[in-house]
């Protein structure tokens, strides 16, 4: 279904639900439960709608949740039994805002971002309601149009607040005097500073509806397939960069754009090109493949838990809503820029996820919502808690480029003779096209030829060595004959690279 194609019963459609699927799109992946973790959903109260479109953890351990119809709710217990809806407790703090897509704590108060402000949230006699609100900044462009979503707020180490814009997405409701210059900054990353000033940062988002920070305080957001995406992206948001979509061209003449003018866009050019000849442009740092690393992610959050969750630490874990579950993503820098690896993570959940947070104790959440599409998932909304069950499991941990291949870090010991073989491996690359038509396929696709494998260290590292590398390009890594020490399969053998560039060296 195209975003041209949703009726006026749904207006209210979430933003992330404008999705085609490509015409050769990959069959959807068999959904396969995460055996060394569990899932489990919170019983709620009849009278709670709980859309979560924002989760925040309180410094004495409270949780706070956003609603997408304007509630605020807060959970007294949360790591109490998700089953025992008196035992967790559920308060309303807030109520009347728009849209809030986000939660943050923030010197002492809650802060969101509503579709025409960000907003603060206090409760100053004490009585666990809020009482004073407060617009913090404001001063982008909303004119009716159903999809001008706004997103956030999240912190970098330089103390600024950031969020991100939907692009409109068609036309403006037409109100007496509107014209389309009042309406500025759509498909923006933008901060407010610590002074409380709005400023623009960076252009080309579409639908921008997961942002978050990874363990260094860089900010980081999800977009979505569609005109210019070819794909879904995770993109590194900073100052005077353009991601590619047309909706924010316009803005860049504006006095206080920080992203130069990039004239007339190019198109059906590969990415590679792209990175080539358009003014400004960054590719994102991953890219999701289309149904095979889902079909829409959403919120994030990076694993500061210390271990409690697993093997995975300061890596991001990042919501799906078509396919209702979780993915992780693997970051490093290559020549001062970021690019990494996706992988599969826990599937089948409830309903679609739309927002996540680790508690303290470790365990993630997942706030849910199905409003304005379908999901693997039936429900129409939830809140669910996944926990590792402290067994260490057989995955690829990180995958790092190398100048002639890759390096693979295992969580466990592999068995050295099937990860010694090249043929327990199978690679393939490929990249997208950059053009203004709604998705796209995998284009380019060559394989990838393995021509050692080498285990090294404690035999949790394999040195694999690769001809045919190409910078732009996703390079599709299948594992299906390494085995663990123990004789385990991995429980998820595939990875999903985006090499923009090639490390120099030898």
């Amino acid at each position: 279904m195209r975003s041209s194609s949703i009726t006026p019963l749904l207006a209210l459609a979430f933003a992330i639900t404008a999705h085609a699927a490509s015409p050769k799109a990959a069959p959807l992946p068999v959904m396969k439960e995460n055996p060394y973790y569990t899932v489990t959903p919170y019983v709620l109260p009849e009278e709670i709608k709980l859309e979560a479109s924002g989760l925040a953890v309180l410094p004495d351990g409270k949780l706070a949740v956003s609603v997408r119809k304007g509630e605020v709710w807060i959970l007294e217990h949360p790591e109490a039994d998700p089953k025992n809806a008196k035992a967790v407790g559920y308060k309303l703090f807030a109520s009347g805002l728009h849209e809030p897509l986000g939660l943050l704590w923030h010197d002492g108060a809650l802060i969101t971002v509503q579709r025409t402000e960000v907003t603060r949230l206090r409760d100053t006699d004490g009585d666990g309601v809020a009482d004073e609100y407060t617009t913090v900044a404001k001063g982008w462009g909303v004119s009716g149009n159903y999809h001008e979503y706004a997103y956030g707020p999240v912190p970098d180490k330089d103390g600024n607040l950031w969020l991100t814009l939907n692009a409109s997405m068609g036309n403006a409701v037409k109100m007496p005097g509107f014209r389309e210059t009042d309406k500025p900054w759509r498909g923006w990353g933008m901060v407010v500073t610590p002074q409380g000033k709005l400023e623009p940062m960076c252009a080309g988002l579409r639908s921008p509806c997961g942002i978050g920070a990874n363990a260094e305080g860089d900010v980081f957001c999800t977009d979505q397939q569609g005109n210019w995406w070819s794909t879904n992206p995770l993109v590194h948001l900073r100052k005077g960069v353009f991601f590619g979509h047309a909706d924010s061209v316009p803005d860049m003449e504006r006095l206080t754009s920080p992203v130069k003018p990039v004239g007339k866009l190019p198109q059906e050019i590969t990415i590679p090109e792209a990175m080539k000849v358009v003014p400004g442009y960054v590719p994102p740092a991953v890219w999701f493949p289309y149904v095979k690393v889902g079909q829409s992610p959403t919120g994030f959050t990076c694993d500061l838990t210390g271990g409690k969750f697993g093997p995975f630490q300061k890596q991001l874990f990042v919501g799906e809503f078509v396919l209702s579950g979780v993915n992780r993503v693997f970051l490093e820098k290559v020549d001062g820029e970021y690019q990494g690896a996706a992988f599969r993570f826990v599937d089948g959940l409830q309903s679609a996820a739309l927002s996540l947070a680790f508690l303290p104790d470790g365990s993630l959440l997942v706030g849910e919502s199905n409003r304005g599409w379908n999901s693997q998932g039936t429900r129409s909304f939830g809140l669910e808690r996944i926990q590792w069950k402290g067994k260490m499991p057989f995955e690829v941990e990180k995958m790092e480029a190398q100048p002639d291949g890759f390096l693979l870090t295992f969580t466990d010991t592999v068995d050295a003779q099937t990860a010694a073989e090249v043929k327990s491996y199978e690679m393939t690359s490929y990249t997208y096209l950059y053009h203004q038509k709604y998705g796209g396929d995998e284009v380019q696709t060559a394989p990838v030829k393995i021509t050692s494998a080498v285990v090294e260290n404690d035999g949790k590292v394999v040195r694999l060595k690769c001809e045919g590398l190409r910078a732009g390009f996703v390079h599709e890594l299948h594992l299906p004959g390494v085995k663990s020490a123990a004789g385990t399969a991995l429980v998820r053998p595939e990875a999903y690279y985006t090499l923009n560039r090639i490390p120099k060296g030898k």
